[in-house]
């Protein structure tokens, strides 16, 4: 009650559906409480309209504007949203003093992280093919958020008359043309047909996005065009507009690509460094040597093709060719097939080498490509010298123009900022230690490269010579173009003796890298991930069961053990307790048998025969009187 503008948003949220009626019930009623005026706008989607049918059969191209909004009918899907519109523009007509209502209808939205078509952007982001569901033919009525954030702005300082407003971009793209687009400027440019009925195999498809994708409807903003000053940002539609869009999305999620430098001796661990950060931050790693083998090999994979084509066009020359699917086709920069020839009699009579014209051309067509900008590389140790650095890096005529337009041409014409690397770099150590270093590497790694003694001598010679104070690479990046090194010394790479290099990775990666630009694990990452985990965690229950299980067998053959050893030695206590008992006997049995026995027998045998009435008392009397020792 305390807000003079009130917002409800069911487009994306469809469980406030039922609290905007409830709020434009509750304001309804309680319209005497009200101080102040109110403005309640309730943002709704176009797909209210997706049944509708022309208001003219025979003319059905012609648009649909807010004159139309009696007549709409709405998806199966959303007549709770159709619903929500009619109760607020009834509430609307009741309390006109105290409160106006308004209903925007709003297009599908685009721009910023994205949503609707979020899947889209994260396939392309990936360079994956783009999947078009159905023909593709069907139009959809699209609106940036950021223009309809300036709709929304227009009505609450206005307050026009019009209560049901229709908010879309002036372009009436069909799906085909913002997949092509998305593709063509983002992803790999391959666009694929695919069953609508597969749609919803795709996990970043929900049923709301895909039932929004699949609408076709035109529709005209004629309320805003006329009666509103609106700055757009995206007024010509989608595709027009599809790089700002493109870059919205990467800065809104974080996807800025990593362009990293690392350079440094030979030997020194450029390589081993590079390949970890680059699947930590899952960059692609450009090495000088993949990236002349990738280009020629592309290079006679397109002359192969041609030449098939150039046949199979002879063969068919009379066959009917479809010219509405050629023109669909993407335009796509084809190489000249002339510079094969080249490279190849270049390579020949440089001894299997390139010259920098051509190795700066193939890099410069790699680190431009869509992967390197999406995701982001990791050059290894190349530019080599301070001539292929500045080749390689020199601003485009494209960049020269903007700067010249700016004003500003000094700062923006000294490197070419989308290849350029903004990390950079450099790893330094001695001779001996980088001998040391490549002598002990294991064999695999070592066979069928340079890194032999002799090798590695003539290369380490060759690379200061290339890099010394006054000439390398380093003064193009500070001097040239004024970009910060870092520079790793001597001292902390010696100091690390792992040969993966891993404190130097920690420490790149905690103070200069920090967290990556990406969507972080995919599904199926995860999902191996935990997989590993529960193996591990039930190799580790294993593992502690069986010591448990071994431990405990072993306390059993143990506590056996003692105890037979305490049984033995029991039995043998026993037994030299007789023995000692029976040799202590001796001499008191013969004591009493030479003393006491005769008489003793003697006496009892007497007893037996008299059988006296007291026998002990006449037994007594006569050992007395027989006692052989008495007189």
């Amino acid at each position: 009650m305390e807000c003079d503008v009130i917002i409800y948003d069911i487009i994306h949220e469809p469980d406030q559906v039922d609290e905007a009626c409830w709020a434009i019930s509750t304001l309804n009623s309680q319209a005497e409480k009200i101080d102040k005026p109110k403005i309640f706008i309730l943002l709704s989607t176009v797909m209210t309209w997706a049944k509708t049918k022309p208001a003219d059969p025979e003319d059905p191209d012609i648009p649909f504007t807010e004159e139309d909004f009696r007549r709409r009918k709405c998806h199966p899907s959303y007549k709770e949203h159709l619903a929500a519109e009619k109760t607020v523009i009834k509430f609307g007509k009741s309390n006109k003093k105290k409160l106006t209502t308004y209903v925007v209808c709003a297009g599908l939205l685009y721009g910023q992280e994205e949503n609707i078509l979020h899947y889209l952007f994260k396939s392309a982001w990936h360079n994956n093919d783009l999947c078009l569901y159905g023909n593709g033919k069907n139009i959809l009525p699209t609106m940036h958020i950021n223009d309809l954030a300036a709709v929304i702005q227009n009505i609450a300082d206005q307050k026009p008359k019009a209560r049901y407003i229709v908010a879309v971009d002036d372009s009436k793209p069909t799906l085909k043309q913002i997949t092509k687009a998305v593709s063509k400027n983002l992803g790999s440019g391959k666009v694929k047909p695919v069953a609508k009925e597969d749609a919803l195999l795709n996990k970043e498809i929900t049923q709301s996005d895909f039932d929004m994708i699949s609408i076709d409807l035109k529709m005209d903003a004629a309320f805003i065009k006329e009666n509103m000053q609106i700055r757009w940002v995206a007024e010509n539609g989608f595709v027009e507009n599809v790089q700002k869009i493109i870059k919205e999305y990467k800065t809104s999620r974080n996807l800025i690509p990593f362009k990293v430098c690392i350079l440094g001796p030979p030997g020194v661990g450029k390589s081993t460094i590079a390949q970890q950060l680059a699947q930590h931050y899952k960059v692609h790693h450009i090495h000088i040597k993949d990236v002349i083998n990738q280009a020629i090999e592309n290079l006679n994979k397109f002359a192969k093709r041609t030449e098939n084509e150039t046949e199979k066009l002879n063969e068919d020359g009379d066959a009917e060719v479809d010219q509405e699917e050629e023109e669909e086709e993407e335009e796509e920069e084809q190489p000249d097939l002339s510079e094969l020839d080249a490279i190849n009699e270049n390579m020949e009579s440089n001894n299997g080498r390139l010259d920098d014209q051509y190795v700066i051309k193939f890099f410069k067509e790699r680190l431009m490509s869509k992967p390197c900008q999406n995701q982001g590389f990791i050059l290894d140790g190349f530019p080599k010298t301070r001539e292929q650095a500045q080749a390689l890096f020199e601003p485009d005529e494209q960049e020269e123009e903007a700067g010249e337009e700016n004003g500003s041409d000094e700062e923006v014409t000294k490197f070419n900022k989308t290849i350029s690397p903004e990390i950079i770099i450099k790893l330094d150590a001695s001779d001996d230690f980088l001998c040391k270093r490549i002598m002990n590497l294991p064999e695999k790694l070592v066979q069928d490269t340079h890194n032999t003694e002799d090798g590695l001598t003539r290369r380490l010679s060759e690379y200061r010579d290339l890099n010394n104070e006054d000439n390398s690479v380093l003064n193009v990046f500070e001097e040239d173009f004024e970009l910060d090194v870092i520079k790793l010394g001597a001292e902390l790479v010696e100091e690390d003796k792992s040969f993966l290099h891993k404190n130097l990775v920690d420490l790149i990666k905690s103070n200069y890298m920090k967290e990556p630009r990406n969507y972080g694990l995919s599904s199926a990452e995860k999902a191996e991930l935990k997989r590993i985990e529960i193996e591990q965690r039930l190799l580790k229950e294993r593992q502690e069961r069986e010591e448990r299980e071994r431990l405990e067998a072993e306390e059993a053959i143990e506590r056996v053990k003692k105890q037979t050893e305490w049984n033995e030695k029991l039995e043998q206590i026993k037994k030299e307790e007789v023995e000692y008992l029976e040799t202590q006997s001796i001499p008191l049995r013969n004591y009493l048998m030479t003393h006491v026995m005769p008489t003793l027998t003697k006496g009892l045998i007497e007893c037996c025969k008299i059988k006296p009435d007291d026998p002990i008392d006449y037994l007594a009397e006569y050992l007395f009187k027989n006692n052989p020792q008495v007189d």
